[in-house]
């Protein structure tokens, strides 16, 4: 962890993870993938009905569209018609049904939370359920009336009359397990530099750059949460989305009471922060025969960090000098290298900067696991300018490739042959034309056709890491493909 000081927010032990549950699929009609629906909402095709109005839905209009063909569903305040959705949808039309002309709020997050549902679902969008003006007697009765968590109008344009940058708000909705809190930015270049999140005790505390403010959400909450939560970022609206792990499976009737500053903006230079974050040393070079250069004492440390602008974290830690200072902590994870004994295939599944322990996995197991038969990486990234190290993978790649040709790395085991050769595969999400590569998100079928094992009781095992979201759905992604939770290692991102 690296500590650029100040106060003492937030504690050193926070973490960002989030428990995974399963859901079934059905077989979809031939036409029918993910990619053929994304084709389709950028056709230009009216997929609301509305010939692109948006309108205010009462719940009484809401209840009328209930059929398959004519499907209203609310997810967190906002009605979309799902029904052109109905036969791409990978749980089956009878899954979205549950949710026919009410609102989905909670079984959409019990079983897929993860899921991008503002961008999947955008060209489907009819408008905001419509809230009755309430006067808040006190700030309790204001959570009673929350509808899903959106706040009432009138308080949204009291809010949005204040100073300052367009005014963000927040809203939370909770499950049986799980409280959300949404923070809507109003600006679509956030990400999670731009924000810090920790609790303690009872106390709940986010801070998130807003131009040159910091927005404040500072909730002494009302019911008691476990210590690990999770953060999502959806970049395309700009909203956060902060969950925490309820300690009893109990309805809340509101969320807390506000602390100092709670719903406030802050110019920044009129608060002071101490930021956490945990960050993955790394080696100097993916080849094993670079060398490291010789410092005093032989104390030094690699790290792989994206400076963002306009974060929170690493604008600081770009402008320190030589001779400044940050804390360091002590190493924190729960790999073993013993999970490398007797190695056979080795899989590597990366997002971002989740590439970064990759690094020294890479280097350790290319030079010292003799029994290892095959290395593979999948790297997803959003443009070839996001892909960490390209250059590197890349001649590492060839190089292996032309150990092979010498004949340095074959042998010769139960009558087969092998080579040890390393595969490299880049996925962009948001690639130029020019681009000949693979594309698109983690899905069944980029993970099935990478990922096959050289034997079938070969030992294998799968690194995985990157944004939670990520994360989760590669891991659920793994264990169709009959994966084992033993034969797989999860790092946060």
């Amino acid at each position: 962890m690296l500590n650029v000081p100040s106060q003492s927010f937030p504690a050193p032990r926070s973490q960002q993870r989030v428990a995974a549950g399963g859901r079934s699929k059905v077989p979809l009609k031939q036409g029918r993938s993910l990619m053929d629906w994304i084709r389709l909402t950028k056709s230009g095709k009216d997929l609301t009905g509305l010939k692109g109005r948006l309108i205010e839905v009462t719940e009484e209009e809401l209840k009328k569209h209930n059929k398959k063909d004519d499907c209203w569903v609310c997810i967190r305040g906002f009605v979309y018609n799902v029904s052109p959705y109905m036969e791409y949808h990978p749980g089956g039309e009878d899954e979205l049904m549950r949710a026919a002309g009410s609102d989905g709020t909670e079984l959409f997050d019990q079983v897929h939370r993860w899921v991008n549902y503002e961008s999947m679902l955008k060209e489907c969008l009819v408008g905001r359920m419509a809230v009755k003006p309430t006067v808040l007697k006190d700030y309790r009765e204001e959570e009673k009336k929350v509808l899903n968590g959106m706040l009432p109008k009138s308080q949204v344009t009291e809010t949005l009359a204040k100073e300052g940058p367009s005014y963000p708000s927040y809203d939370w909705f909770q499950t049986d397990s799980l409280v959300t809190i949404a923070i809507y930015t109003k600006q679509k270049d956030i990400n999670l530099d731009s924000i810090i999140v920790d609790h303690q005790d009872d106390s709940f505390r986010a801070e998130t750059i807003i131009k040159d403010h910091l927005y404040l959400i500072h909730i002494g909450l009302s019911h008691e949460v476990q210590e690990d939560f999770s953060v999502r970022v959806i970049e395309s609206v700009g909203k956060i989305e902060i969950v925490l792990k309820k300690k009893e499976n109990t309805s809340w009737n509101f969320l807390g009471h506000p602390l100092e500053n709670h719903h406030s903006l802050i110019p920044r230079k009129d608060t002071g922060t101490e930021i956490v974050k945990p960050y993955t040393p790394i080696s100097g070079s993916l080849f094993s025969e670079f060398k490291e250069p010789v410092l005093p004492n032989n104390k030094y440390i690699y790290f792989l960090i994206k400076i963002y602008p306009t974060g929170l974290f690493t604008p600081e830690l770009d402008r320190l000098q030589i001779g400044d200072f940050v804390s360091v902590s002590s190493p924190e994870g729960n790999f073993k290298i013993s999970a490398f004994q007797e190695l056979e295939d080795l899989f590597l599944l990366a997002a971002g900067t989740g590439f970064t322990p990759m690094v020294k996995i890479l280097n350790y197991a290319l030079t010292d696991i003799p029994t290892l038969r095959k290395v593979k990486l999948m790297f997803f990234n959003k443009t070839e300018d996001d892909i960490i190290w390209r250059s590197q993978l890349e001649k590492l790649a060839f190089k292996d490739k032309r150990q092979v040709l010498n004949n340095e790395n074959t042998w010769t085991q139960g009558g087969e042959h092998y080579t040890l050769r390393l595969d490299v595969e880049f996925v962009l999400s948001a690639p130029t034309s020019e681009w000949n590569g693979k594309q698109g998100h983690i899905s069944p079928a980029l993970l099935s056709e990478f990922f096959k094992r050289n034997l079938d009781k070969s030992k294998v095992l799968v690194c995985i890491c990157g944004p939670v979201p990520f994360t989760e759905q590669g891991i659920r992604l793994l264990h169709d493909l009959n994966f084992s939770k033993n034969e797989i290692h999860s790092f946060t991102a």
